[in-house]
Formats: C-alpha cells, sequence, structure tokens
C-alpha cells in the first residue's frame, strides 16, 4: 500500500503543480516513505524505456570490460581451449538458439536439461556461415565502444540473465507479460502472432523440460505490462519496427503484443504500438513520452548477426542521446537489454529457477539521472527484472513467476538520493537524424526470423 501511495503522489508531482506539492506534502520527510522512494524511484522517475537489443551474450558484446566478469577463451566439449576472436557486427552467419541448443551448449550434469551448466558445449550448437567457430567470438571493440561508454558514465550489470531458455518469440513475450504460457522456440508463421490464425502454432515446454510435448496458438490472452499500465491511468507505448507484408504471408511487426489477442484486435493496438520506430524520436522531439515505452529496432539496427547491418551501437546511441537532451532527462531510467544469447560463448551458468528459465547471461545497460556513474552490478537480475522495476515504481502487481522473483535495478544500480546527473552524450557513427525516415535494404526481414 504504500509503494502504490508513494506512486500516486510521484504522478501528481510530475503533472503540474510539482514544486509547490512537493513543499506542501509531509510525505517527503516521512523516514518509511523516504526510504520507499530512494528504493523504487517513485517521486522521482515517471518515465521508464525499454530498449530491446538483439542476440548478443554478455561476454560476447562486452568482452574485456573493466570490472566485469569475461573471459579471453572458451572450452568446447573436447576440453579444447578456445581463443575468442573478434568479429564486426556487419559479419553475417547464424548460431542456433533455440532450446534444445541451449540445452547442447550449456552440457548441464543435472537431472534436469539445460541445468548444473559446464558451459562447455557451445562447439555443439549449429551454425551456418561465419568464422571458424562462430559460436567463439566477440564484438570488436572498436565497434562496441559506444556500448562500453554507456557503460562508463552509468551501469552495466554482469549477472543478467535471460528469463526463459530460448529466442526471440519467447523473449518478446516475457518482456510485456513476463512469462509466455509454456511456449518453446519459434511460432510456424513469420507473423509470429494473432495474425497468423490458428494454424500459426508454437511449441511447449513441460515442467520437467521435455520439448514440444504439445503445440497452441501463438495468440495469447494473458494480463501484460500494458493492461496494468491502462488500468492505473498510466501510458504506454511500444514503438516496433514493421517487416515484410504487414498484413500478411510473411510480415509482421517486431512486438511481443502482435500476439497478445485482447491487444492486438483491440484499440491498444492502434493507440499504443506505434511504428515506425524512428517516431520515438520524433514524437521526444515533439515532447512526447509516455510512463512506459518499449522500443524495438529493424534488422539492421540490430545486433543480430543474421543481419549485418553493424547499426546497433548508433541505434541505440541515437535513442539514448534523444532522451538526454530532451526535457525529460531528469525523470526518466533507460534500460537497454540484448533478448537472448544468439548462440555466442558465455562462461556464467546460469541458476536454475524453474522449468523454463533462467536462460544464458545477456547484456543490460541502466542510464538515468540517478543511475550510479561507471557502476558494475553483480546482482542477478533477469528479463522480467526490468518489468519490476515498473511494477514497484507504479505499485503494480506482479504478472507471472518470473517477476514475482526478479530483482528490480533500483536499488543496486540507482542512487535516488543523489541529484540528478548531467546527461553526457554518447559519440557514435551515426546520429538520431541519420534513422529518421531511414530506408534499409533489411527492413523487409525481421530482427529474428530464423
Amino acid at each position: 500500500m504504500m509503494v502504490r501511495c508513494v506512486a500516486a503522489l510521484s504522478i501528481l508531482l510530475f503533472t503540474g503543480c510539482a514544486s509547490g506539492a512537493q513543499r506542501s506534502l509531509p510525505y517527503m520527510q516521512n523516514g518509511a516513505m523516504l526510504r520507499a522512494i530512494n528504493a523504487t524511484g517513485s517521486g522521482k522517475i515517471t518515465h521508464v524505456i525499454y530498449i530491446v537489443q538483439e542476440n548478443r551474450s554478455f561476454n560476447n558484446l562486452f568482452q574485456g570490460y573493466p570490472g566485469a566478469k569475461t573471459v579471453p577463451t572458451g572450452k568446447n566439449s573436447y576440453g579444447q581451449t578456445i581463443t575468442l576472436q573478434p568479429v564486426p557486427l556487419e559479419t553475417v552467419f547464424e548460431v542456433d538458439h533455440s532450446a534444445q541448443a541451449m540445452f547442447a551448449a550449456c552440457n548441464g550434469t543435472g537431472t534436469l536439461p539445460g541445468t548444473n551448466c559446464q558451459m562447455n558445449g557451445f562447439n555443439n550448437e549449429e551454425a551456418y556461415g561465419g568464422p571458424t567457430n562462430p559460436q567463439y567470438v566477440y564484438v570488436p571493440h572498436s565497434e562496441s565502444k559506444p556500448y562500453f561508454d554507456m557503460a562508463r558514465e552509468w551501469v552495466v550489470a554482469d549477472h543478467m540473465f535471460q528469463s526463459h531458455l530460448d529466442e526471440s518469440f519467447v523473449s518478446h513475450q516475457y518482456i510485456i507479460a513476463a512469462q509466455a504460457q509454456s511456449s518453446v522456440d519459434l511460432p510456424d508463421s513469420l507473423l509470429w502472432g494473432c495474425a497468423g490464425g490458428s494454424s500459426d502454432v508454437v511449441g511447449t515446454i513441460s515442467q520437467d523440460r521435455n520439448l514440444y510435448g504439445g503445440y497452441q496458438q501463438a495468440c495469447f490472452d494473458y494480463t501484460t505490462l500494458g493492461d496494468e499500465l491502462d488500468n492505473a491511468k498510466l501510458t504506454w507505448r511500444f514503438y516496433a519496427a514493421r517487416y515484410g507484408n504487414d498484413q500478411g504471408g510473411n510480415g509482421g511487426t517486431w512486438s511481443g503484443y502482435q500476439a497478445v489477442k485482447h491487444i492486438f484486435y483491440g484499440p491498444d493496438w492502434k493507440k499504443d504500438v506505434k511504428s515506425p520506430n524512428w517516431t520515438f524520436i520524433t514524437d521526444v522531439r515533439k515532447g512526447e513520452l509516455a510512463n512506459f515505452t518499449w522500443i524495438t529496432p529493424e534488422c539492421a539496427e540490430s545486433d543480430h548477426e543474421q543481419c549485418g547491418g553493424g547499426f546497433g551501437p548508433s541505434w541505440v546511441s541515437a535513442i539514448v542521446n534523444t532522451v538526454g537532451q530532451s526535457k525529460f532527462w531528469d525523470s526518466t531510467a533507460i534500460f537497454v537489454q540484448w533478448d537472448d544469447w544468439g548462440g555466442f560463448y558465455d562462461p556464467v551458468p546460469p541458476p536454475y529457477e524453474d522449468y523454463d528459465g533462467n536462460g544464458f547471461r545477456v547484456p543490460l545497460l541502466v542510464i538515468s539521472p540517478y543511475a550510479k556513474k561507471h557502476f558494475v552490478s553483480h546482482k542477478h537480475y533477469e528479463t522480467a527484472s526490468v518489468l519490476r522495476f515498473a511494477e514497484d515504481l507504479y505499485g503494480l502487481k506482479q504478472l507471472a513467476p518470473a517477476d514475482a522473483r526478479a530483482n528490480s535495478p533500483a536499488g543496486d544500480c540507482f542512487d535516488f538520493t543523489q541529484a540528478p546527473r548531467p546527461f553526457v552524450a554518447i559519440k557514435a557513427p551515426h546520429k538520431a537524424n541519420f534513422f529518421v525516415h531511414h530506408k534499409f535494404d533489411s527492413d523487409y526481414f525481421a530482427p529474428d526470423y530464423e
């Protein structure tokens, strides 16, 4: 109840008469309430932005980052040590990152597949094209520099794991609902959701981690964070790229909400799911920003190895710089997460949480005027941790087991007692205007379609 009260008051403070209300409200001097503010960001953060990038393990993207757990070599299932090689983001290849590939890479000794991982079976993931040992590579530091700069200026978390085991379809359900109704791997249709009809089915995973024991339509009706925000009279937007023929056959919208029935067929789809994704930049410049925002890349803007655009670091920098240079900076928390490991080697075994999680380690950047400076968080987080941050901030209920158990980054990654720090712009090869109205050769394809 306390958090709900603080959340309600925070909305009052930031929707007019902020300075007068702040002086007159006694809760600002109350010890318990002040601790609640410091623990969640209520009263200071009124905008949360969740940037969802594609397919990189932590070790692949942040190899060698000072203070973080990374390694320069990896083991394979033959006991050999393989030196990790730098491979540019522009290199096009593919590594299997299905649930079966996770089990193979984990090479676990537990009773259940994918548990007690030895982390030496990545060579058993199938790969198509690319360099020798394509699973054992990292992004050259010259290309990952914008991400390193964000980590140095704010926070990078090196014990962030997927809430789930496998690839992007399930990932993008977890970022909106903290569950995927036991789905595993990819639907049959590239529409990846309700528009595919009853024939667009996805496999399921059982409690004992057996795969494909059943199938279900890739169209769900569970409660999402968007629903909770609607009920709380808070605003949300999902900025997503369209790909292919968005009206059917071989295309869709890169938003997990296309697989949520009451959103896809309801008013929220037209009101709150916005395409193209670059309209986020123009909306912020116009002074428009929702209480919670998701944003996903086009193929060329993603870091997925099958896309080969190489524009990912610039695209994320463009989003961050747009917000940082706006009136919203002092009231915003930005989270940048890579949705799955993409098949790339990582040395840190994932903890077993339940039948479909945790999966492998992925990067998480935490960016805010209240984020700690040049800080590596070693606390255990997972995909649902970003939802948990928003739930605690706004006084919302948990949606599923994943966000109920997840640690919020609020306590370790932020210092809400400090004055908001000025924004520091991130340098990147391409600026925000490059992405506005830009047409990429790969925009016919989804960022992840295998």
